[in-house]
């Protein structure tokens, strides 16, 4: 802890707040700097200690600190963090975007010229009527709870974000799967929630990863049912019920699934809600397969967490436009888009699977996941692994990214391969073989 947190003062949460902001922006306070421990803080101050908690939650939410639970709160680091999407600035054939192929999106124009209807005005539902009816459908066979509600957000990653904070307070513990999604991994971090990680396999997240989380009192569950990013698992029927059962003693936990590539993917869902859980989400965004920039995601969840969350999407203030919705309501139940999608989920698998077989001709053995990229194993530190194929005109992205726990570094890369033509493929299959050599 540095000299420099002795100067922070205030009577209020807000007065904390800007008090350290202060020290930051003169240099007093510098990124990965230790804040005082909240109960040392409010007795210094001679404050409630919840003034101060609300002061660091006040910093957290303007991702000003980060809370790293036992290892207390430190001044983030505002320098660039790894994102999803292509890499800005390079020269380099990018090979870990994780982007779906623009050709594989239905194409607007046509339906954008069929909307019609009545402007929406204040105080009116959420989410647009028809779209609600269409999703209602889309939901109910894989929902076991008898009760659903269904609302709408501004993309899975506003729904996840969303769901945990109408649940959770400062410091309180976030099961996510380990190596995760990057964007749960910032929300997480920068909501001031303590992550713990549970491990992925081939079947996704284990048993015994799941009990020890839960056995660490984790408030949350985040987890990835089909196509989990990057590692391209899908939970198993078996793999289902075997957390079915762990989560049956634990009813409150608020389990999420974030089923985002639901459309596109070729395997079954298996929800690991059981039918009596009490706290629950399904999230299923369109941006995979109706592109990015369709920032939107539906959501059915238990009765009181959809009342929670209604409170925090009244009209007027986070309200998620109707035009956008009733234009995926249109490209959801047009016959030409759904067989775009169709087409799309079936090339990304076809495309995934002839690369796996032109690693395999050059030694490296792996089976194909669901999804847009793949979870290639290399038998060498990933990032020396990445260094020789950037050498040979590569971009791709390490699993070191994705990564909650553990100090060894991480084996594998996440390569989108999809977009590839048959000659790249195979000059990105021999490059590989030839860089993990050369960096083991």
């Amino acid at each position: 802890m540095t000299d420099a947190t002795q100067q922070i003062e205030g009577r209020t949460a807000m007065e904390i707040a800007d008090s350290v902001r202060t020290l930051l922006e003169r240099g007093a306070l510098r990124p990965g700097d230790a804040l005082p421990p909240v109960r040392a803080l409010a007795e210094r101050l001679g404050v409630n200690r919840n003034t101060a908690v609300a002061a660091y939650g006040l910093l957290s939410r303007a991702g000003t600190v980060v809370a790293g639970g036992r290892a207390g709160t430190r001044i983030a680091d505002l320098s660039p963090v790894a994102q999803e999407g292509y890499a800005r600035d390079s020269v380099l054939r990018d090979i870990g975007a994780g982007n779906p192929d623009p050709a594989l999106i239905p194409d607007p124009s046509r339906a954008l010229r069929a909307l019609a209807g009545r402007p929406v005005l204040y105080g009116e539902p959420v989410i647009d009527p028809g779209l609600e009816a269409w999703a209602g459908d889309w939901f109910a066979p894989d929902v076991a709870p008898a009760e659903l509600r269904l609302t709408i957000t501004s993309g899975a990653v506003d729904a996840v974000e969303r769901l945990l904070a109408q649940a959770l307070t400062r410091d309180d513990a976030v099961a996510l799967e380990d190596p995760c999604w990057l964007a749960s991994i910032h929300t997480v971090r920068l909501s001031g929630y303590r992550a713990v990680p549970v491990p992925v396999d081939a079947e996704g997240m284990t048993p015994d990863g799941l009990r020890a989380a839960l056995a660490q009192g984790v408030r949350a569950v985040v987890c990835t049912p089909r196509s989990q990013n990057p590692t391209g698992a899908d939970v198993s029927a078996r793999r289902a019920e075997e957390l079915r059962e762990i989560l049956a003693d634990h009813p409150y936990v608020l389990v999420i699934e974030d089923d985002h590539y639901s459309l596109l993917s070729q395997r079954p869902f298996h929800s690991i809600v059981g039918p009596a859980h009490r706290r629950w989400a399904l999230v299923r965004s369109v941006s995979k397969f109706l592109g990015p920039d369709m920032s939107l995601a539906v959501t059915a969840t238990d009765p009181e967490t959809a009342e929670r969350l209604a409170l925090r999407l009244s009209p007027g203030t986070t309200w998620v436009s109707h035009l956008l919705q009733r234009l995926a309501h249109v490209l959801l139940t047009d016959p030409d888009s759904r067989d775009t999608i169709a087409r799309a989920g079936a090339h990304y698998a076809a495309r995934n699977e002839a690369f796996v077989a032109r690693l395999a001709a050059h030694g490296i053995r792996m089976t194909a996941g669901d999804g847009l990229s793949l979870w290639v194993p290399v038998k060498a530190p990933a990032r020396n692994v990445a260094e020789q194929l950037m050498r040979r005109g590569w971009l791709p992205r390490t699993g070191d990214e994705f990564r909650l726990a553990g100090d060894e570094p991480s084996r594998h890369l996440r390569l989108t391969v999809h977009d590839l033509t048959g000659a790249e493929a195979e000059a990105l299959a021999s490059d590989l073989a030839a860089s993990i050599a050369a960096a083991s």
